[in-house]
């Protein structure tokens, strides 16, 4: 109870607060919010469950997207419009397992995706890249995730569908899909091509209804005449490979997971079209949203304002080394726990428990983070100098076990 939360620093400076949609941690908000509808777990692509402030579960029929913008504008409708607002819309796409909207079945069937260039990586000089659990080619199930000869009355994920809508995907997935994979029988690389090709498919399509969702809270926005005065953002917990290195998931510092979105409208403040390529984390949000909102950032919060940056002063927040720490191992996908630095130029990892290595990366020059530099005498220098900002991070941020490992190296 006596840890800093956000929507408790923002009700403190006289905003109503609400937290709707997918919430995915281990307790309800309680009180931390004036307000809150969230799905149980990961919630369901349809039919989902919510569970209210009063602690009741309702279930609602529909699609879950299309299902938590009506409860967010419903809330937006029923708020105290004398007082500003902090709402957080929770999405469950484009999460595993990637169930699309019935009307974006199919929609990306006419398009064939390029593979990505480090698709068939072979993970030369990056043991942890190569012992992994998480390719395309080996741990994307063909009935979980790709849908192929899938009973959807009896399989327990489609068990919560109406029989319209089981009915909307047992013909796609069994008339096209299937009997797709059974005429081409791939095998090998043409395997992993075709997965990676429903994979793209499945996950665009899921991705649809949130373009579509969020094009509907921001009509709401105009309809309402906020537009003018209210910050949008739209952002993500991590990035996500798409085929990249031929993995699908999240978990290694690598580029395409560790980069996240975060896209700001706030009119007549931030420039609209306008990027900052400084770096910035996650911990870097509940400052910058306090300050912009007038309200007192406290102390002992991790992570510093870039509201300075977001109206368009370059000096306003010195770029400091992002740092990371994973130690989910070995579920649920064999990804060896690591920690590190990301600064403008380089990424340096630490990988422990069964595998004990450094990487380092020159993300400008090798931006697909294939060459391990670590080992190599012309980068003794910049190694040592990253391996004191490591050591800097890890007491900065009171992580006692990476900090542990550093000594005793």
């Amino acid at each position: 109870m006596d840890q800093q939360l956000l929507p408790r620093l923002l009700s403190s400076a006289g905003y109503q607060t609400a937290w709707i949609g997918k919430w995915h941690l281990g307790t309800l908000p309680g009180k931390a919010f004036d307000h809150w509808e969230i799905m149980p777990d990961q919630g369901f692509y349809y039919n989902p469950d919510f569970i209210n402030k009063n602690n009741d579960t309702t279930r609602t029929e529909g699609y879950v997207t299309n299902i938590i913008t009506d409860k967010a504008t419903q809330w937006l409708n029923s708020r105290d419009k004398s007082k500003p607002f902090f709402l957080v819309v929770g999405e469950k796409a484009t999460h595993r397992e990637w169930l699309p909207d019935i009307q974006d079945l199919g929609a990306y069937d006419d398009i064939d995706f390029p593979l990505p260039a480090t698709f068939f990586d072979e993970y030369e000089g990056r043991p942890a890249a190569k012992q992994q659990y998480m390719t395309i080619a080996k741990a994307m199930e063909l009935d979980r995730d790709l849908k192929v000869n899938v009973d959807f009355n009896n399989f327990n994920l489609y068990k919560r569908m109406n029989p319209t809508q089981r009915k909307a995907f047992a013909d796609y997935y069994q008339q096209k899909v299937t009997k797709d994979f059974e005429q081409k029988k791939p095998s090998g690389k043409a395997l992993a091509t075709w997965k990676y090709q429903r994979y793209m498919k499945d996950y665009y399509a899921t991705a649809n209804s949130l373009d579509r969702n969020i094009g509907e809270i921001l009509n709401y926005l105009d309809k309402a005449a906020l537009s003018k005065n209210t910050i949008v953002i739209y952002a993500s917990d991590q990035g996500f490979y798409l085929g990249e290195h031929g993995w699908f998931d999240k978990r290694f510092m690598y580029e395409e997971s560790l980069k996240t979105p975060f896209i700001v409208r706030y009119p007549g403040k931030v420039k609209a079209g306008s990027t900052i390529n400084n770096i910035v984390a996650n911990i870097d949000w509940a400052p910058t949203l306090l300050d912009i909102a007038g309200a007192k950032v406290p102390a002992d919060i991790q992570g510093k304002s870039f509201w300075p940056l977001l109206k368009g002063n370059k000096t306003g927040k010195p770029d400091k080394p992002v740092y990371y720490h994973y130690y989910e191992y070995p579920g649920p996908h064999l990804v060896n726990p690591h920690f590190g630095i990301r600064t403008n130029q380089y990424t340096l990892i630490r990988f422990y428990g069964k595998l004990n290595y450094w990487e380092l990366y020159d993300v400008k020059k090798d931006p697909g983070e294939l060459k391990n530099l670590a080992d190599l005498k012309e980068y003794a220098l910049v190694m040592a100098d990253l391996k004191k900002k490591l050591n800097a991070a890890t007491h900065e941020y009171k992580d006692e076990e990476a900090e542990q490992i550093i000594k005793n190296l």
